[in-house]
């Protein structure tokens, strides 16, 4: 049976919008207010130079037209064409303008959200599919950057508009201008009634949009799994009931969003029904001239179309509300891993580690390391065994400090890990994990990536010496070759060469290999085994291995279990004890004969 859904769904929120958002998004907008105040200057002036239309009209139909005054209808017919030249130029440079505007605060927010999510702890990640978050970057940032630019802009716009018209129509009529008025409240409570039915449907259609979307990404990165199990149909289902959800929510808040223009329509072609039966027959035609009619009725077509125009923009803005709080939502994210405000430099690493009563859990419901005390020395190599999930990754991360202890201290060359720098630490630090990342790029762009300024002679030197230049030469473009996205042309075992050989460049103080070699054939490993040597020599080392053999010659070997040390030792000392580690091994031997 296939999964129904595998992902938590996003909170829908509750309470009603909180306005803070919209000043904070301030912030993204007042970069560019000069110009957006040149954009709305023009817009200004073209949509008044445009609200003479209906006083020239008028003019003609009371006046020229009547007395068949052919020279005043051709200049009053000029004058016209020329008020309508005059907006299209003006609005036409506006909307280059805006343009810019809008990819400039695209940019922005996007830079923003992308550095804070380079300072994310790991937790963050373990806890969310990546592909919610890619959506938050790309797609909810394209949604709100025109809300914040031309929204804004057209909000101050139409409102202006709208006050205009109201100037022109009562200075042509005021009696008239008081029927139109009548069906203002009419609309208010209309808008009032359909405003939080929007915003609640557009949350739920985010909410589906980020599950679908986090779905597609899983199976585009599973593919060859995909295969594998033969899963097709099972994950077509799933994709097919995930995409139904947001198909049928999206139904639902167009719904909401379609009544808006609808509704405001009907109001204003019964307004303009009245502006005809008051001025022909209630007012009577002996005080309203057919001209008078004829320009209230226009100026009240152009009334309500700032305000279908305000209701388009109300019906956007609800839109993306939920966009901009997800987004706001991912800024507010805090870095629990960061510098403290009084955090130094860490100074050149000689190499001593020092766990002080370390106790560290990932959530509430079981401890990883309770209490854990022990010390390596520098230059020593430290061999970490013991059942999966038993803490030894766990480790090596507080090493790095990837996350924070809950209790207890890390030290390195007894200084306090949690108040130096992260980059001064990290950057004399090499760390190899069983999962090897590749970047798109060519690699020597990915070995080059431990040191961004060596020359390709100490990329080869330490490809060398990682048993990696080898294939590399037979690569149709050498160290030039293009190695696609995750690495998709180079093997699993290649892979781990060509990080052995990125993080041997970065010239680590402290070196850690967590299951390094595990996709390496052992005719590989053995080859390699003495450039790993040259790798451990005169670096603190932490090594994961399952494979029990590539770390007899480590100084220390530490079995892990239980949130503590079990036992320590060098390799030959564990084995005379014959405790944990010694039937660790044999059964290890015996599997292998």
């Amino acid at each position: 049976m296939a999964r129904r859904n595998t992902y938590k769904e996003d909170e829908v929120l509750e309470t009603p919008f909180d306005y803070h958002h919209l000043l904070r998004a301030w912030v993204y907008v007042k970069k560019y207010a000069n110009k957006m105040a040149v954009a709305l200057i023009l817009s200004a002036i073209g949509g008044i130079t445009g609200l003479f239309s209906p006083l020239i009209t008028q003019r003609a139909l009371d006046v020229a037209i009547p007395n068949e005054d052919i020279p005043m209808l051709l200049k009053l017919v000029a004058i016209l064409i020329g008020t309508f030249a005059l907006s299209v130029v003006f609005t036409t440079i506006r909307s280059h303008i805006m343009v810019n505007v809008s990819q400039s605060i695209i940019y922005d927010i996007r830079k923003d959200i992308f550095e804070h999510l380079q300072k994310l702890p790991f937790q963050y990640y373990d806890d969310r599919p990546h592909g919610k978050i890619l959506i938050r970057v790309v797609n909810y940032v394209n949604s709100v950057s025109d809300m914040l630019s031309n929204g804004l802009i057209n909000v101050i716009l139409e409102i202006m508009n709208l006050i205009f018209i109201v100037v022109f129509m009562f200075i042509v009529n005021v009696r008239l201008s008081l029927v139109v008025m009548c069906g203002v409240p009419i609309l208010m409570v209309f808008m009032f009634y359909i405003k939080n039915k929007q915003r609640r449907a557009w949350q739920q259609v985010s909410n589906k949009n980020s599950n679908l979307n986090a779905y597609l990404q899983e199976n585009i990165v599973g593919a060859k799994i995909t295969q594998i199990f033969a899963r097709e149909d099972e994950n077509a289902e799933t994709f097919s009931v995930l995409s139904d959800k947001c198909r049928r929510v999206w139904f639902t808040a167009v719904r909401y969003s379609n009544l808006v223009w609808p509704g405001i329509d009907n109001i204003s072609v019964w307004v303009r029904a009245c502006i005809f039966i008051f001025g022909l027959v209630v007012f009577g035609t002996d005080t309203i001239s057919v001209g008078v009619i004829f320009a209230i009725s226009s100026y009240a077509a152009r009334f309500w179309q700032p305000i279908m125009n305000l209701g388009n923009i109300f019906n956007n803005f609800i839109n993306n509300i939920a966009y901009l709080e997800r987004i706001f939502e991912t800024l507010d994210e805090p870095i629990t891993v960061d510098d403290a405000e009084d955090a130094t430099e860490m100074p050149p690493i000689k190499g001593k580690v020092t766990f002080e009563n370390v106790t560290f859990s990932y959530d509430s419901s079981k401890t990883v390391l309770d209490h854990l005390s022990f010390t390596v020395n520098p230059g020593e190599s430290v061999a970490l065994v013991g059942p999966t999930g038993a803490g030894k990754s766990t480790i090596v991360n507080l090493i790095s400090r990837f996350y924070n202890v809950n209790e207890g201290r890390v030290l390195i060359d007894d200084l306090d890990i949690s108040r130096v720098t992260l980059h001064s630490l990290r950057s004399q630090m090499g760390i190899m994990l069983q999962d090897s990342f590749i970047f798109s790029g060519t690699i020597e762009d990915n070995i080059r990536y431990g040191k961004l300024d060596a020359t390709l002679e100490e990329i080869k030197e330490a490809s060398k010496t990682v048993c990696a230049d080898s294939f590399i030469e037979k690569m149709q473009d050498g160290y030039a070759t293009e190695v696609k996205e995750r690495g998709s042309l180079l093997s699993q075992g290649q892979k781990q060469l060509i990080s052995f050989a990125r993080t041997l460049l970065s010239d680590p103080a402290i070196l850690v290999l967590d299951e390094a070699t595990s996709s390496i054939d052992v005719q590989t490993e053995k080859a390699l085994q003495q450039g790993l040597n040259a790798m451990l020599k005169g670096r603190t080392s932490f090594i994961i291995a399952h494979r029990l053999s590539t770390i007899k010659n480590c100084d220390k070997i530490m079995y892990i279990d239980q949130g503590g040390i079990m036992e320590c030792g060098t390799h030959e000392e564990l084995l005379a004890k014959k405790g944990y580690y010694y039937h660790l091994y044999t059964s290890q031997m015996e599997d292998i004969a």
